[in-house]
């Protein structure tokens, strides 16, 4: 590999993808010369044909990648860093970023600055747009409601206890302290810490604060994004957060805005500090209707009701932003102390508080859209991971926590389940025999999905691959649905539905 060349075409590239001006190429020239370890530039005129076409930096990606190990820059530990570093350098600063997103959204609109910001992320190799093709989804209809279902090829389980642990390891002097820190913004990366050099980020100021957004590298769905406050705090959804997520859909009324709970269990996966996440997507739970209506004395000018979804769930929606935030505030406030020990649910044990919820906003028009999931940590001794977290029967499928995004009907499945499913389909239509004993064997792969494997055989030989197939879909599907419900604080029965009107009742709200 010629660096001259490559250089010539990182330039053809920077032009035609990540705006770089014209009188910036010379300047930019002999820095990736320096880089690239190469004394003098390419002698005559280069070949740059398709640089313009590409749709994404992965063909130049390689090419850095064989002309770093070539001339000794760079080995299979640190080549990622390498061509992110190359990337960073390509792409405009920070305060470019800012300037031009405010520019466009002044003038053109919230969606057309997030346009012009997610493609130049895609174009820089930030977000890894190849790699999220690759990952497995499907629908699934249940009923009124409908489930999105994913295998995520590049995301590792993480155990509760993980998570957990996370929250209360000593921070040290670790730089940057965590993988959201607002110092990761063109942070080089090391063996144990991603590169972020080409990590771009827009500012905002949510309930007063400094925050910041970035999209994920690796979405879960269209125009992925974090919002993510500047100081290093861990989460704490209170009665300030509808503010914050309020504040969030003024700027970006393009997208819904939401938060994990701010406890282990029923958290997302990186509680010690502040995040939300959003997107452009139309999550699941947007589409589900209301199972009962509520009014408010208080708040007249407000739609409330329970949804029928299958977590337990209350939307309202306003026109008036002040109603909004103050019923949410309400909500928030009261379910930190409701008790009903009926349907399991203890608001604290001691000091221990095991009461929380995930908020979600939008904005429909001029209407705010605010929903709130209710959520509880509890364990026992029939459910050590959680009373109300994926029970048992389920954890071969799913065994996380089970945060915003999967509570609004997207499941993250791990990655380990594309081998299995396909293993468990060979066995269904005879391609592999069926040896239960060995299936009982811990270090089988297919040993967690022994009494699935048992269940299916049980029904009957599939034909083929197709209906093997099919079959472990269906199984999945219907798992997925069961995880919900087990979330949920109020079950669908005479308990369930009693301690949610009482809840509802808290709230000084009465049914229509």
């Amino acid at each position: 590999m010629d660096g001259k060349l490559l250089t010539e075409r990182l330039l053809a590239y920077a032009r035609a993808h990540l705006h770089m001006q014209e009188c910036d190429v010379d300047y930019m020239r002999n820095v990736l010369l320096s880089r690239l370890k190469t004394d003098s530039p390419y002698d005559g005129e280069a070949d740059v044909s398709g640089i313009a076409e590409m749709d994404v930096p992965d063909a130049l990606f390689a090419e850095l990648k064989e002309y770093a190990f070539e001339a000794g820059l760079a080995d299979e530990e640190s080549a990622e860093r390498f061509c992110a570093d190359i990337f960073g350098i390509l792409t405009p600063l920070p305060s470019v970023i800012n300037a031009d997103f405010e520019r466009i959204r002044k003038s053109e609109g919230a969606q057309a600055a997030c346009d012009d910001l997610y493609a130049l992320c895609v174009k820089n190799g930030y977000i890894q747009k190849t790699a999220i093709s690759r990952n497995l989804k499907w629908d699934y209809q249940d009923g009124k409601n409908r489930l999105e279902i994913t295998v995520n090829l590049s995301k590792p389980e993480k155990s509760n206890k993980d998570i957990a642990k996370l929250l209360t390891a000593p921070q040290g002097k670790k730089y940057p302290k965590c993988q959201l820190c607002k110092e990761n913004e063109g942070f080089e990366g090391t063996a144990s810490h991603p590169a972020r050099r080409n990590l771009r980020t827009v500012k905002v100021t949510l309930g007063g604060e400094k925050w910041f957004v970035q999209y994920s590298p690796y979405a879960y769905y269209d125009e992925h994004c974090i919002a993510i406050n500047e100081a290093h705090v861990p989460m704490n959804v209170n009665e300030s957060t509808p503010v914050k997520l309020l504040d969030f859909v003024d700027v970006f009324p393009n997208y819904f805005i939401g938060s994990n709970a701010s406890l282990p269990i029923v958290g997302g996966s990186i509680l010690n500090h502040e995040h939300f996440q959003g997107g452009l997507h139309l999550m699941p739970m947007h589409g589900a209707g209301y199972a009962k209506m509520y009014r408010s004395a208080e708040y007249p000018d407000l739609t409330v009701g329970i949804l029928d979804w299958y977590n337990s769930a209350i939307r309202f929606e306003g026109k008036d932003r002040k109603s909004v935030e103050g019923f949410a505030a309400k909500a928030i406030s009261a379910w930190r102390d409701f008790s009903c020990p009926e349907c399991d649910i203890l608001c604290r044990t001691g000091e221990t508080q095991h009461n929380a919820v995930s908020p979600i906003a939008r904005k429909i028009g001029d209407t705010y859209s605010f929903t709130m999931i209710l959520r509880n940590n509890r364990t026992d001794e029939k459910y050590p991971d959680g009373i109300f977290h994926v029970h048992p029967e389920y954890q071969n499928i799913k065994s996380e926590g089970i945060g915003l995004i999967e509570a609004m009907g997207l499941f993250i499945l791990p990655g380990r389940l594309k081998r299995q499913l396909e293993s468990i389909a060979r066995i269904l239509c005879g391609k592999d025999a069926y040896d239960k004993d060995a299936l009982c064997d811990k270090q089988n792969d297919l040993y967690v999905h022994r009494n699935m494997i048992a269940k299916l055989t049980a029904e009957g030989k599939a034909k083929d691959m197709a209906e093997a197939n099919a079959r472990c879909e269906e199984y999945v599907n219907r798992v997925c649905a069961h995880i919900l419900d087990n979330t949920a604080v109020f079950k669908n029965d005479g308990n369930g539905r009693k301690g949610f009107s009482q809840f509802m009742s808290k709230l000084s709200l009465e049914e229509i």
